[in-house]
């Protein structure tokens, strides 16, 4: 019985990996054919801004779905230093990316966010 749930977690997480690769490479072709409409229709300079977010936020939502497959086949895996530090540092790799992609497309730091949505209302209003 234990076994059975075993495998039911594993074969969970590895389709959560699935569908985070698939997340990623949908993200890369849907903002590769918006930047190319976008980028005939209006400038190029543009569209790459428009493209370089598309792409950090395909990226970093397959990300988040991969940390989660991880942290969930650590549930049927053997736990030994080794498996765990290996975790640790998988995780810990996959967080900084995500942290650095979302810093980049939101163009300032998390704790920044805040005060720049305040400080856009604000001008807005004016």
């Amino acid at each position: 019985m234990i076994e059975q749930a075993h495998m039911i977690v594993d074969m969970l997480a590895k389709i959560l990996e699935l569908v985070g690769a698939a997340i990623i490479l949908g993200g890369v072709l849907l903002a590769s054919v918006r930047f190319l409409i976008d980028g005939n229709a209006t400038n190029w300079h543009d569209a790459y801004g428009r493209y370089r977010a598309g792409l950090g936020r395909g990226i970093l939502l397959g990300l988040e779905l991969l940390v989660g497959a991880d942290i969930i086949s650590t549930i049927t895996a053997p736990l030994t230093f080794q498996s765990v530090g290996l975790l640790g540092a998988i995780i810990a790799i996959r967080t900084f990316l995500s942290f650095s992609l979302e810093t980049e497309i939101e163009g300032c730091w998390p704790w920044r966010r805040m005060a720049r949505d305040r400080d856009e209302r604000t001008d807005s209003e004016r």
